[in-house]
């Protein structure tokens, strides 16, 4: 059966001004990482974009190896866009990513060589059969190639039209300041940076949320749910459908779920039961809490679980004495996986 969306799709959502850009997006935004590879059903897939949009979730966030395999979430999202969302390209942003491993031999092994993103960058277009992204990402900051480089690869792709926009993931914030000063050379300007942030991973407020604003760019957040551990689904043991026991689910440690993270998590549920809502939906709406964020990014194997984090925007208020409380419990959970590229790391 052919897909419409609703017509009220739009009212359920807030959207956010990017930085000081033309640019807005949705609370939130669904991400592709898990869930949307060859090991999940196609059915499944097309029941959580619909019911995205449907929602007013119309920013969908891909990287050119997400999968398993790597380059399945892009070749499966562009064939559900093609049956069922081409009418509405121009309401949706799409976005992907170079930056990781993807392919054999030396220059398909990441990072931010002109080589490596451009190609990247043709790829996921075939995948996703459409002519350009809306933004395109340097997926990590490379340290063994000139920034100058990486700089000039990306907006090579917004000159050539097969980007519109232009971000970053897993910066520092001094590396964010050189490559935005680098792009401005190209007049093209940064639009968005893409960290890891959550209620046990709050490495951003050091001075890369500062960063961003002084820069005029966005911030979009992932894992914001710190990969299910600030859901429900852990506060009484591994369930076996847990991400953990599936395939691609190994960046889900079982160190993540530690004692001492049950034991916080479990605190942060019972102030979200005060506040009416699941630990989830407070997980989001604490991300949410700062206006230098202009996006969570969530993911979904269920249209529920997209239902219920979207409740969360009905209630994005904190009273002081609940950052507070939350703060004796948010504390570092030794779930950053990204450390290493947004510390300006050496090769």
């Amino acid at each position: 059966m052919t897909y419409v969306a609703v017509p009220n799709r739009y009212e359920r959502i807030p959207y956010r001004r990017v930085g000081r850009s033309g640019l807005v997006l949705p609370a939130l935004s669904l991400g592709l990482w898990h869930n949307f590879g060859d090991s999940s059903p196609l059915d499944t897939q097309r029941a959580l974009l619909r019911a995205a949009f449907d929602l007013g979730i119309n920013h969908f966030d891909l990287a050119n190896n997400y999968g398993p395999p790597y380059g399945s979430a892009e070749t499966n999202f562009g064939r559900l866009l093609r049956e069922d969302f081409r009418a509405y390209r121009d309401e949706l942003i799409l976005s992907t990513k170079a930056g990781w491993d993807m392919w054999p031999g030396p220059y398909g092994q990441g990072g931010g060589s002109r080589k490596y993103v451009l190609a990247s960058l043709d790829q996921s277009l075939r995948r996703l059969g459409v002519d350009y992204v809306d933004i395109f990402y340097s997926h990590r900051f490379d340290a063994d190639t000139p920034l100058e480089e990486t700089a000039g690869a990306l907006a090579d792709a917004v000159r050539q039209g097969k980007a519109l926009y232009v971000g970053i993931s897993s910066y520092s914030a001094g590396k964010t300041r050189e490559i935005a000063a680098l792009l401005r050379e190209h007049k093209v300007p940064l639009l968005i940076h893409q960290p890891a942030y959550n209620l046990f991973n709050r490495w951003v407020e050091k001075d890369l949320l500062a960063t961003t604003e002084d820069l005029g760019a966005g911030v979009i957040a992932f894992t914001p749910l710190a990969q299910g551990l600030l859901t429900d689904k852990y506060l009484d043991g591994i369930p076996a459908d847990a991400r953990i026991n599936r395939p691609g689910g190994a960046s889900l440690r079982p160190e993540h779920l530690s004692e001492a993270n049950i034991r916080r998590a479990r605190a942060l549920a019972e102030i979200a039961r005060r506040r009416g809502q699941s630990l989830a939906q407070l997980a989001l709406a604490w991300t949410l809490r700062d206006p230098r964020v202009t996006s969570a990014l969530i993911g979904a194997s269920r249209p529920e679980q997209l239902v219920e984090n979207v409740a969360a925007l009905d209630n994005l208020a904190f009273s002081t004495e609940e950052l507070a409380e939350i703060d004796r419990h948010a504390v570092e959970g030794g779930i950053n996986l990204w450390e290493k590229p947004s510390s300006d790391w050496q090769a």
